[in-house]
């Protein structure tokens, strides 16, 4: 019989999606565990020091050991990233904001710690996509996301027709993600593009006290302009009949 491991689990820890009380939106579980754990590979260490803080205010911040992943980061500096798990000691992975791995750098270290032999366990928090989806009233059972859409407003008006005839011809709904200080830019490409009946979901703010949701149809989005000035928002797109 082949000898079980040793070795740590790498936690996938979420974490809010703005500046709201860590406890409004995650489990008591998710600062069980982050009061455990004294490894975590993050996006950035100052915000992921705060999160730490403010989820668990007594944990004393000279135990943790951050690992920062992002643009900067070495291929030399992750390959190491993973040995506190490889020496038997559990791991946190961490986002700037929601669920790690999805729309986050994390998914890399996930599919080598499952290279690796190293257990990845995903503990429950927000995650906007989900959230968005849920309340869009747009077709839960088959959706897609397609991340950012491209910067040039000529290729991005093409990918908006692009995604919308797949929306049609799948019946699918698709979801896109952009930076804050484009989401106005986003949604007048919407509505300047896409067909009257076209169903479009606007969710930005989720989870925080300026949460705003609504789906409507292009052509009534016309005459309803949206706040989301440099707000971080979803948008879905569905096919109206």
């Amino acid at each position: 019989m082949e000898k079980e491991n040793t070795y740590g689990t790498l936690f996938l820890i979420p974490t809010t999606l703005g500046d709201n009380p860590p406890l409004e939106v995650l489990p008591l579980s998710v600062k069980t565990k982050v009061e455990e754990l004294n490894h975590f590979i993050v996006e950035n260490e100052k915000a992921a020091r705060r999160f730490i803080k403010k989820l668990t205010p007594n944990k004393n911040q000279d135990t943790l050991n951050l690992y920062p992943l992002n643009k900067f980061t070495t291929q030399e500096e992750i390959a190491t990233y993973l040995n506190p798990c490889l020496d038997g000691m559990s791991m946190g992975l961490m986002s700037d904001a929601g669920t790690p791995g999805v729309a986050d750098p994390g998914a890399f270290i996930v599919s080598k710690a499952h290279k690796v032999g190293v257990a990845v366990k995903p503990l429950v928090g927000p995650s906007s996509l989900i959230l968005a989806m849920m309340s869009s009233g747009l077709n839960g059972q088959s959706f897609a996301f397609n991340g950012y859409l491209p910067v040039d407003q000529k290729q991005r008006k093409q990918a908006l027709l692009k995604f919308e005839k797949k929306a049609t011809r799948e019946n699918q709904a698709q979801l896109f993600i952009e930076t804050p200080y484009r989401s106005k830019a986003l949604f007048k490409d919407l509505i300047s593009t896409l067909v009257p009946s076209t169903l479009v979901c606007i969710a930005c703010d989720l989870t925080l006290s300026t949460e705003f949701v609504k789906t409507m149809t292009v052509r009534d989005w016309k005459k309803q302009k949206p706040d989301i000035e440099k707000r971080p928002c979803i948008f879905i797109i569905e096919a109206g009949f």
